[in-house]
C-alpha cells in the first residue's frame, strides 16, 4: 500500500461519514453528491431496495423527512480495499438510534454495511450500499416496557420484521 492509496482510502472514509451526516441532518441535496447516479441501495438485508440516486433520495425524504423523525447513524471500523484506480469496496460497522415522536416509536440497532465505490470526475461516490442487521429492537416510547427484537443476523437473516409505513410501501411498489 502506498501513501497515495492511504489518501484515497481517507477520501472514501470522508465520503461515508458525509453520507451519514447528511442522512441524520436531512441534507438531501448534499447527500445526492455522495451517490453515483446509478447507485443501488439495499437496506435491512434487502427488505428495502432502491435503484438510482433519485429513488434512494426519495425513500429518505419520505421515510425520514419529518421533523419528528430523529436519527443517529454512526459508522466505524472501516475495512476499505482499493480494487482499481477508480473502484473500491468497503465494510463498515453501523450503530443507529431512531426516535419517531409522531409515531411514539424508538429503534436501536447495529448492522454491517458493504459498499462499492467509484471515482467519477475525480470524486469518490457510493455506487452500491447495503446493510444486514446484527440486531434491531424497537419500543413504544410512551410505554416503558421491554424492547421488541425485530431483526437478528442469525434469526431473521438480518432482515427487519418492522411493518412499512404506507408512504414507503407505495415507493417500493412503484
Amino acid at each position: 500500500m502506498t501513501p497515495a492509496d492511504l489518501v484515497e482510502i481517507e477520501l472514501i472514509k470522508r465520503l461515508k461519514y458525509r453520507y451519514m451526516r447528511c442522512l441524520d441532518q436531512k441534507l438531501w441535496d448534499e447527500m445526492a453528491l455522495t451517490l453515483a447516479p446509478d447507485a443501488v441501495a439495499s437496506y435491512s438485508a434487502g427488505k428495502y431496495e432502491f435503484h438510482g440516486r433519485d429513488d434512494i433520495l426519495e425513500f429518505f425524504r419520505e421515510s425520514m423527512g419529518s421533523p419528528s423523525f430523529l436519527s443517529s447513524h454512526r459508522v466505524h471500523h472501516p475495512e476499505i480495499d482499493l480494487t482499481g484506480p477508480t473502484t473500491a469496496t468497503g465494510t463498515w460497522a453501523l450503530e443507529d438510534v431512531v426516535v419517531d415522536a409522531s409515531r411514539d416509536f424508538g429503534l436501536r440497532g447495529a448492522a454491517f454495511y458493504t459498499d462499492d465505490y467509484v471515482k467519477l470526475d475525480g470524486d469518490w461516490r457510493i455506487r452500491r450500499t447495503a446493510y444486514k442487521r446484527t440486531y434491531e429492537e424497537v419500543w413504544k416510547r410512551s410505554a416503558p416496557a421491554p424492547q421488541v427484537l425485530t431483526a437478528s443476523w442469525w434469526e431473521t437473516g438480518g432482515r427487519s420484521r418492522l411493518p412499512l409505513p404506507e408512504s414507503v410501501a407505495r415507493l417500493l411498489k412503484s
